[in-house]
């Protein structure tokens, strides 16, 4: 297995890069560069990069001004503050105006670890998800950051990404291109499909590798898009295997599940278990023994893939009624 990495750190590089080939980029910061990685753009364009301090609303107020005249701004700060203190300005001048900023939010989920439930964003992508324009991703390691971000810097409209503070393991390789709106099969399998975003498709992969040693195989997807959401591959995978499980470092309200379940329950009825936060806050610890605490392992997509599996019986497939993708953002 290739290296770990951060996907904070994979972004903060890729910005650096992309400032180089692209003189309209410029760079804001809520007085945390050390911590979102955008000090590697600091570094060498001074004359571009903005230190808004303390003040989310105004870093995205100025963000979309920069925008309005004709910049490429990537406004980031820690996803808690900048989805949360920031929201307002987000969807008045942002999202209403259709604006071309990039907001790209470090600290996202319970690996923040030991700062604790007050820096750890676990309601930021579903409060991303429900703007309207605003397209909203979640890579899953290093080499999907480098091509979200790559592919940010040249999409025209409104863009939210989380990033993470762990590093985590390595599985794309660099030839890996995102397409929006598409998410990625990753293992094939007839039995479950078993649907990851962010550091949780890893587990999802560790999930299917436990449930092969007892005979079930597990169809493994990255949906790393959560909006637009790639609903063609999650109905064809209901389809195929008869029972869902969604996983995600965040909220299983609003989220992964919550767009999972949306889909299934208009087109196509299966079982599905959400994995996620339920109903509450992060806490301070170790990453590790945080995601044990929260339910968010291998183990634990393991044991809702049998559940799952389990309810198939109870289950009557009935046709898709209608296939006309849903509008989101991006579409």
């Amino acid at each position: 297995m290739a290296a770990k990495e951060s996907t904070r750190v994979e972004y903060g590089k890729t910005l650096a890069q992309l400032g180089a080939e692209n003189p309209q980029i410029v760079v804001l910061d809520a007085d945390l560069s050390g911590s979102t990685q955008t000090h590697h753009f600091a570094k060498i364009f001074k004359d571009r990069f903005f230190n808004l301090g303390i003040a989310e609303q105004d870093l995205m107020g100025t963000a979309a001004g920069l925008a309005l005249g004709g910049k490429i701004p990537f406004a980031s700060t820690f996803a808690m503050f900048a989805t949360g203190r920031a929201w307002e300005q987000i969807r008045q001048t942002i999202a209403y105006g259709n604006l071309n900023v990039k907001i790209v939010a470090s600290h996202g989920g319970v690996t923040v670890g030991e700062d604790g439930g007050s820096h750890q964003a676990v309601e930021d992508l579903a409060l991303m998800r429900i703007l309207p324009n605003m397209v909203v991703l979640t890579p899953a390691d290093g080499p999907e950051t480098r091509a979200m971000t790559r592919w940010a810097a040249a999409y025209h409209g409104p863009v939210y990404m989380r990033t993470g503070r762990l590093a985590v393991p390595v599985i794309y390789d660099d030839t890996y291109v995102f397409e929006l709106g598409r998410g990625s099969l990753l293992r094939e399998g007839g039995d479950v499909t078993l649907m990851g975003i962010g550091i949780m498709v890893q587990s999802c992969l560790d999930a299917a590798a436990l449930l092969a040693q007892e005979g079930i195989e597990a169809r493994v997807l990255n949906l790393g898009c959560l909006k637009p959401l790639d609903w063609e591959l999650v109905l064809d995978s209901a389809r195929r295997t008869g029972a869902v499980v969604t996983a995600e470092e965040h909220m299983v309200t609003g989220g992964l599940g919550s767009a999972v379940s949306e889909i299934l329950a208009e087109h196509y009825p299966a079982p599905l278990k959400r994995i996620g936060l339920r109903d509450t806050f992060g806490m301070s610890g170790k990453p590790e023994a945080l995601l044990k605490h929260y339910g968010l392992t291998a183990e634990d997509i393991k044991q809702a893939a049998y559940k799952v599996i389990a309810r198939k019986a109870n289950y009557v497939a009935s046709p898709v009624m209608d296939l006309k993708a849903p509008k989101q953002a991006g579409r």
